[in-house]
């Protein structure tokens, strides 16, 4: 699918956001490991949403859709500790879920976990959590710890872990979701430092609401999970995606706009740093109650922003550092480059192509915007990441002569109705073949 974004001057209106999909895939998870029925109300509407609910059922869960007056929600039958041997398991494009996904295989026999899209999720190591599972008396078979992968071995006792934390926090989140189900528990270290911090503090919140006891160090550096717990069956809901909320007010932000965004709540989701960034770069943001409004003239100013707190919301923010006066830099940032592509390496490329003054280092991002837009005029790739594709879009909003996005549908992995929602704001968005 192609995505025409026209020149834009404003966007006004309201809308819903999606559901947070890291919160929809942790409440997934925790349901199908309890024994008995758990409801998930406003589960999010995506690919990585998908994946999780199709390979929980392969693993015995069972999932039906429903809806009542409070709206859409999912019934889950969980299979405890129990899950059932699949064969094999394929997620999708979904690295998140693999990895959580991998920390249930472990309680299996052997399984064997495999991606059709072997250029982007085909890529991406996940060595560092094998090793870690090999230190539970677990054997794997894979190429650099890449898919395809087989697990063997399951179920382990547990005991201590040592994981590293450097290149992503997904790996220590399997290892939690894990631990309570092990009879001896786990004990985990976590060395090289820890990136993401507060998508683990997300997992962290939803195993203690799923009944589950964990002592954590401040830091998140060392954790002691006793051992023979057991999930609880129970109902939840499920947050706005401030992610995808940061893509909606940025593209307020680079325009002249007044827009609000509901459903976005106090929670431990990082990229509710969008909001001070935002004004730190000039919007007035404003976050009440489960609102937040924006008003912008589309005047920014560049700003320094340490990725790492929040890197779901970093190309976002890049898209709204191309139409500011002066240079923003995005440093500790590294972790982007093992994601659904090199969300360093391509952005830049991408953004070149539009003109865009960018530098790049192992860790960081340089722009030095241009308030007044650019030509555009051309076609750009999204390289098979839905960030990309927002961001893209975003600064497409201030190209004279449009922005034509291919294979535009990736938005789907997070956000099916991005675009749906820029045109219900008030831009000009044409989708077609």
């Amino acid at each position: 699918m192609k995505a025409y974004l026209s020149y834009t001057e404003r966007l006004s209106g309201r809308i819903d956001p999606p559901s947070s999909k890291n919160y929809t895939t942790r409440y997934l998870l925790v349901a199908a490991l309890a024994e008995g029925e758990s409801l998930v109300r406003f589960p999010a509407v995506s690919d990585d949403a998908a994946a999780m609910v199709r390979c929980l059922r392969d693993l015995g869960a069972t999932i039906e859709e429903e809806e009542d007056r409070e709206g859409r929600f999912l019934r889950i039958l969980g299979f405890g500790r129990r899950p059932r041997a699949p064969g094999r398991l394929d997620p999708g494009n979904a690295g998140a879920v693999l990895r959580l996904l991998i920390g249930v295989g472990a309680l299996l026999p052997e399984i064997r976990f495999e991606t059709a899209f072997g250029e982007s999720l085909g890529q991406r190591p996940h060595g560092d959590l094998l090793d870690a599972l090999g230190q539970l008396g677990l054997a794997c078979e894979s190429v650099d710890g890449r898919l395809p992968l087989i697990l063997r071995g399951g179920p382990p006792q547990g005991g201590l872990v040592r994981v590293s934390g450097a290149r992503s926090s997904q790996y220590l989140s399997a290892l939690l979701f894990l631990a309570p189900l092990l009879q001896r528990g786990m004990t985990i270290e976590v060395t090289g430092g820890l990136v993401s911090k507060p998508l683990v503090r997300t997992t962290l919140e939803v195993m203690r609401q799923a009944g589950i006891e964990v002592e954590a160090e401040d830091d998140l550096l060392y954790f002691q999970v006793p051992g023979g717990q057991a999930y609880l069956a129970r109902e939840y809901k499920v947050n706005g995606d401030f992610p995808s909320a940061a893509a909606i007010l940025a593209a307020g932000a680079v325009t002249e706009s007044r827009i609000e965004v509901s459903r976005l709540y106090e929670d431990s989701q990082g990229e509710r740093a969008a909001i001070p960034v935002l004004r730190e770069m000039g919007a007035r943001v404003d976050h009440e109650g489960e609102t937040v409004r924006l008003a912008s003239n589309g005047r920014l100013w560049g700003v320094e922003f340490d990725g790492d707190q929040a890197t779901d919301m970093v190309l976002a923010m890049v898209a709204a550092a191309c139409l500011a006066e002066g240079t923003s830099r995005f440093y500790n940032v590294a972790n982007l480059r093992l994601k659904e592509c090199d969300r360093i390496a391509v952005p830049a490329l991408e953004l070149e192509r539009l003109g865009v003054a960018v530098r790049t280092g192992a860790g960081e991002l340089s722009i030095t915007g241009r308030p007044e837009g650019y030509e555009g005029g051309i076609e750009v790739e999204t390289h098979h990441d839905h960030r990309v594709a927002q961001m893209l879009a975003i600064v497409g909003l201030r190209c004279r002569r449009g922005l034509t996005i291919l294979d535009a549908e990736n938005v789907s992995k997070s956000y099916p109705d991005f675009f749906a929602d820029l045109a219900r704001l008030g831009a000009r968005v044409e989708l077609g073949d």
